[in-house]
């Protein structure tokens, strides 16, 4: 079953942040990148059609008619059979080194009648060395930390006074926003010394929006957490 909390997190968090960032400010591509990757991560459906016209502006998905794939030429029937969404990564189960199905957008993907492929990945990649692509739309994605993506949908979304959006993504606490899979690999004096964990905890403060965070499924109690003190720091406002 899919995650509808988590689709609705992301679709809303591309929207306040392409509400309140600059015309042509490169870091947006970068914050979606950000925010679908972490989307990844849970059992969602395939959210990017909710705000395509967003992704399509701010140059983070690109779209063309489908024989402009680099391959059409060669597999010109199997393009033009295509009649409904179809994502263009194969896979192959017997595989040595098959690690599942996280990959399925690297390819691109067509909804008829056009072939869709996201920044940075490898369809991009080739569309960008044939020139399809070419100027701000060729540069490589930034490495940018989820707590950094988080900062700026809450500066974002205080404007927009929504108190839900701000206090579901404080919820994760900071194991997700600032750790990783082994966890948070900071103390609390360095986690209060870091600006973007400084500037999400004043805005959740002056939004109130703890509340909403202590209401979220994806909160961890203080009691379950790995580390006790963090988060006990972290929820404490």
């Amino acid at each position: 079953m899919s995650e509808h909390v988590i689709e609705d997190l992301v679709a809303d968090s591309v929207r306040v942040l392409d509400g309140h960032a600059e015309a042509g400010d490169p870091r947006v591509r970068d914050w979606f990148a950000v925010l679908y990757d972490f989307e990844s991560g849970y059992d969602c459906s395939f959210t990017r059609f909710r705000v395509m016209d967003i992704l399509l502006r701010r140059g983070y998905t690109y779209r063309f008619p489908v024989d402009r794939h680099p391959d059409y030429a060669e597999r010109s029937a199997y393009f033009d059979a295509l009649t409904e969404f179809t994502g263009l990564c194969t896979f192959d189960e017997d595989a040595p080194d098959f690690d599942g199905y996280e990959s399925w957008l690297e390819d691109g993907y067509v909804d008829p009648p056009f072939l869709y492929c996201d920044a940075g990945t490898a369809l991009w990649r080739r569309m960008v060395a044939v020139g399809e692509l070419h100027g701000p739309d060729a540069a490589p994605l930034r490495p940018t930390r989820v707590i950094e993506v988080v900062r700026e949908v809450a500066v974002a979304a205080e404007k927009e006074h929504d108190r839900e959006l701000i206090g579901l993504w404080y919820a994760f606490g900071c194991a997700t926003l600032v750790g990783g899979p082994a966890g948070c690999p900071f103390d609390v004096d360095e986690l209060a010394e870091m600006p973007p964990v400084q500037d999400l905890r004043a805005v959740v403060r002056r939004t109130d929006a703890l509340p909403m965070a202590q209401q979220s499924p994806y909160g961890c109690p203080v009691e379950y957490a790995d580390d006790h003190d963090l988060e006990t720091w972290w929820w404490q406002l």
